[in-house]
């Protein structure tokens, strides 16, 4: 049985899809009760999990070979996930942990969050395997302005940037948590292509038959417009932060694992519009 945790969230939503299409038992961890009592209701397996009380950690690892470890984006993830690497050390438990580009080297505040997790990971003495994607497609999917004004504003980045998405990263996932020769290793996840932002929207723009355009904002202006649209405080100055880590390059490194594990190419920029139209069109 394998446990995945961030199950609401999309890379998590997507694993589960893809683990319960293979016929893998997979365990949903939720925080909110009433999520994990709808998904029981319909057949499903899941559990309550707060990473903040140790308490439900040992409940929820009940019966579990591996967990798909990933805490929600906070002030206090780094603190959640290191919770649960104590228990799942208690136990013996195998772990896949999802992280960030080159969250070794602690380059951006969400990077910051899950280096020492990393860290603690490849020193507990379990098998482990961390997955670090790269920017994911899916963020595109914040942006209604594609449609609706054939635009998009973002913090300013100049430089090519090899976009994943999502379902590539589950699919990459779910071998690892089901296959052999996964362990101590660490897996940068990318699309098969970099594309600066201005490269993204003639994407957009080809795929869409309209004009599609990329407005770059400086920091201040990308922050006022973040926090207007009622996003914390906390993730707007991180996405700001990532922002200038990558702005003038490092987040352009193409890799083909997602390929060499999962026997299928990772999708393209201009598919991923095609497969989003009802949201882009």
């Amino acid at each position: 049985m394998i446990l995945v945790t961030g199950a609401s969230g999309n890379v998590g939503t997507a694993l589960l899809t893809r683990l319960h299409a293979d016929g893998v038992a997979a365990r949903a961890a939720y925080r909110d009760p009433h999520t994990t009592a709808q998904v029981i209701e319909s057949g499903g397996q899941a559990v309550t999990l707060d990473l903040t009380m140790p308490d439900t950690i040992g409940p929820a690892l009940d019966g579990i070979e591996a967990v798909f470890l990933l805490g929600a984006t906070s002030p206090a993830q780094t603190t959640h996930e290191l919770n649960m690497l104590a228990a799942a050390r208690a136990l013996g438990v195998r772990v896949v942990k999802l992280s960030v580009w080159r969250a070794d080297e602690g380059l951006t505040p969400i990077a910051r969050l899950h280096q020492p997790a990393e860290q603690s990971l490849v020193t507990s003495g379990l098998p482990w395997t961390i997955l670090r994607p790269n920017f994911y497609l899916q963020n595109f999917l914040r942006q209604p302005s594609i449609r609706d004004a054939g635009e998009f504003s973002l913090p300013l980045i100049t430089a090519p940037i090899s976009f994943v998405d999502v379902d590539d990263i589950a699919r990459v996932a779910a071998r690892v948590l089901t296959t052999d020769g996964h362990d101590s290793r660490v897996y940068d996840l990318t699309g098969p292509k970099a594309l600066t932002y201005a490269e993204a929207a003639e994407e957009f723009s080809d795929v869409l038959g309209k004009p599609v355009r990329y407005v770059g904002l400086p920091d201040d202006e990308a922050r006022v417009a973040m926090l207007s649209r009622g996003m914390p405080e906390f993730h707007v100055d991180a996405l700001i932060g990532v922002a200038r880590a990558y702005r003038d390059g490092g987040a352009e490194t193409v890799t083909s694992t997602v390929a060499d594990i999962t026997g299928r190419a990772a999708l393209g920029f201009a598919d991923f519009v095609r497969r989003n139209l009802n949201f882009f069109d």
